[in-house]
């Protein structure tokens, strides 16, 4: 086969067969298909989309690229979540120990840092000593330990999608529903789930910056899911702004602390308790959500989720000491104050632009062997809808970056607005998405 030939039927709109993707897939792996070829690839595909069978086939020949993990003799149910990527979204962190204190197995394969959004790797690695490069031996031997697992992709799990995620980020093709789709439905195929959640971001901050986009993208994965015989259930979460008060991988770990001890902030434990209900009732450890919201509280307020996090980060040669004395960490030799213009509310935050800032920061990759800075970031003071007067600090910003610390500023500084009345309220979660469909979200 010819790739040029290839690149040009997607380029010009074509339906591609099985045998074409598979060529340029197994061709990128082994590396007789170049990278601009892929990268050109990548870019035709952008902007033709593929069709809902193009996009399953596409999902299957990236599963297996690499092996596909056999957790059989592992008891339970084992039930992994995944967020689209959002700015402060440290979810994960929380999220993975408090269902598996609830008693349900959770393998978790997570990725880096991807355009404006943080990655869960790179938080977990701002934790000295903390290892995500496990072999699939010492995957299998730490879930059966612990009930719990946290890792990046190994050359044996979907080694196309882990050339392919990172070529994405720096070739502006990542907001595209079918290599979105078949990404992480191919990482989550590979690692040994029965059942997945989804957490589907919508707005400013997100990939997809619309509802519908948003619905479109949670349809497509609820159904690969689906036609792979797994649970699967989506939530559409807002990402107008920031989750949380913290935006950088090492605070981002401090923040999830506080939430493991029941101090998170409101929307991160909301969502938290929402993706982690519906995991522990997937897990067949609760009869309804409203059931497995209360298991996963009951587990924070008893100190199990924390500790299983603690053993966790020990099991896997990171420092706990850090985690109880986060003051001891590295501190920025830049700290930079954000203060409100005037008095009045804070009526929205822009996401994308503090997720770009943090880049600039040195919190993110702007190419693939960029080496992230864990302690730079961005603390906000205060949320969308809070009451501030002029001089106010909003927001504190980190970096060891001489020029990014003043070029960050009126960056920082632009991406809040404010307003004389306090704005109206938006849900966190929007709507669920499951085989049954499409419905508003509510308790």
């Amino acid at each position: 086969m010819n790739v040029v030939e290839i690149i040009r039927k997607k380029r010009n709109g074509a339906v591609l067969e099985s045998a074409e993707l598979k060529f340029i897939i197994d061709g990128y792996v082994r590396g007789t298909v170049p990278e601009y070829q892929v990268s050109a690839f990548l870019m035709a595909t952008y902007f033709q989309g593929m069709t809902k069978e193009e996009t399953s086939e596409f999902t299957r020949l990236m599963l297996h690229s690499g092996d596909v993990i056999d957790l059989s003799t592992i008891h339970g149910v084992k039930v992994d979540k995944h967020s689209t990527g959002g700015v402060g979204d440290k979810i994960s962190l929380p999220l993975a120990p408090i269902v598996a204190a609830c008693g349900v197995p959770v393998p978790m394969i997570s990725g880096r840092g991807l355009g404006h959004t943080g990655g869960t790797l790179d938080k977990l690695e701002s934790i000295p000593g903390f290892k995500t490069n496990l072999t699939i031996n010492e995957y299998r031997r730490v879930i059966a330990e612990l009930g719990l697992v946290m890792i990046g992709q190994t050359k044996e799990i979907a080694p196309a999608d882990k050339k392919m995620y990172a070529l994405r980020d720096v070739t502006a093709t990542v907001e595209c529903i079918p290599l979105i789709a078949g990404s992480i439905m191919s990482k989550k195929l590979a690692e040994g789930i029965d059942a997945l959640v989804l957490d589907v971001k919508t707005g400013r901050g997100a990939f997809m910056q619309t509802y519908e986009q948003s619905v479109e993208l949670a349809q497509a994965l609820v159904e690969i899911g689906t036609s792979f015989g797994k649970q699967t259930v989506g939530f559409i979460t807002d990402m107008n702004q920031p989750l949380g008060k913290a935006i950088g991988n090492w605070f981002e770990v401090v923040e999830s602390m506080e939430c493991l001890r029941g101090n998170g902030p409101a929307d991160v434990m909301e969502l938290t308790y929402v993706l982690g209900g519906m995991m522990v009732v997937l897990g067949k450890k609760a009869a309804n959500l409203e059931e497995g919201i209360q298991r996963c509280r009951e587990v924070v307020e008893n100190g199990f989720a924390e500790k299983k996090f603690f053993a966790l980060v020990e099991r896997q040669g990171g420092k706990i000491s850090y985690l109880h004395h986060p003051d001891r960490y590295p501190i920025s030799k830049h700290r930079v104050t954000i203060t409100a213009p005037r008095d009045g509310y804070i009526s929205s935050i822009d996401s994308l632009e503090l997720g770009l800032s943090v880049i600039s920061l040195g919190g993110g990759r702007t190419k693939v062997d960029d080496v992230i800075d864990p302690k730079a970031g961005i603390l906000l003071k205060n949320k969308a809808g809070d009451h501030v007067k002029a001089g106010d600090v909003v927001a504190e910003c980190f970096t060891d970056n001489d020029a990014a610390a003043e070029a960050v500023i009126h960056r920082v500084a632009n991406a809040f607005t404010f307003a004389s009345v306090q704005p109206k309220s938006v849900p966190l979660v929007i709507s669920i998405v499951d085989k049954d469909g499409v419905r508003p979200f509510s308790l």
